[in-house]
This record gives C-alpha cells, structure tokens and sequence, in this order.
C-alpha cells in the first residue's frame, strides 16, 4: 500500500513538472516578443517626437523669416531621449541651408528626421541633444553669421 502511494505521488509530480514546463517554453516567447515590441515603440516614439520638434522650428523659422529682420520668436522644444545630434542649415559646409536634421539613435541603427523650410536657416543647436525641454531663440538677420552676404534666419539655444 505505501509503495502504491508512493508512485502515485511521483506520477504527478513529473506530471505538474511537465506541465510547467510546457507552459514555460508557451510564455518565453511571449516575453521576449513583448520586450523587443516596446523597445521598437520607444525608438519609433522618439522619431515621432522628433519630427515634431523639427517641424516646429520650421514653422517659426519660416514665419520669422517672412517677417524679415530684426524679427525674433523664442520656441519651447522637447526634445526626446535618443537623439544625437541637431543639425540646422547646410551641415556639409557648416553654413546656410534650408534643413533642420535631427538624428535619432535607436538600438539598432541610427535615422535622421528631416524637414525643410524655404527659409535659408543656419545655427548651432548641437549642444541641447540631450533629452529635455529646451529654449530656442529663432532670430532673422539681414546678414548671417555664417555668410555675412545672405540673409537667413539663425537659431542658438537660450543658455
């Protein structure tokens, strides 16, 4: 009698251990499905937030730039975790261009979100690539820093 119960209680202990283990093998997956899921997320929520960063600036360069110097705007930008670099005018030649590039590391690789502004726009906001909420002085100037021969609108971070 005792022997019978004994290998009864040592079936169902392999049966429970079996058991669990299949549902291991099931939810393993599923984990790491769902993790590699909201790393995408966070990285395509970066681009997003990016691009409405840049398209901001575009915005207030293009209506300061219609206005003509000495016209002025400050910009409240957020910028998102991620980000690398800012680039803003022809970055090539460290002058005037009609970009604003925002480039954007993620796990895998790293993407640039572009806009254009038919505004020639120049400036230096390589130093607010860190993650944070940041002022932005948007400044029409009859004569740019960077080519004292063209006017453009100039963008430097509020220190």
């Amino acid at each position: 009698m005792f022997r019978k119960n004994r290998n009864f209680r040592q079936q169902s202990s392999l049966e429970l251990l079996i058991t669990l283990s299949f549902g291991l093998a099931v939810l393993l997956p599923i984990v790491i499905i769902a993790f590699i899921q909201v790393s995408n997320s966070n990285s395509s929520l970066s681009a997003i937030e990016s691009q409405q960063a840049a398209s901001k600036l575009s915005s207030v360069a293009m209506l300061v730039g219609s206005e003509g110097a000495p016209a002025r705007q400050l910009v409240q930008i957020n910028i998102p975790p991620g980000v690398e670099n800012i680039y803003v005018g022809n970055t090539m030649s460290g002058g005037i261009g009609h970009e604003i590039i925002f480039e954007v590391a993620s796990a895998i690789n790293s993407s640039y979100i572009t806009t254009y502004t038919p505004v020639n726009v120049s400036g230096n906001l390589g130093g607010i690539a860190t993650q944070g909420t940041y002022l932005v002085n948007v400044t029409a100037q009859s004569q740019c820093q960077s080519n004292p021969s063209v006017q453009c609108v100039y963008m430097q971070p509020v220190v």
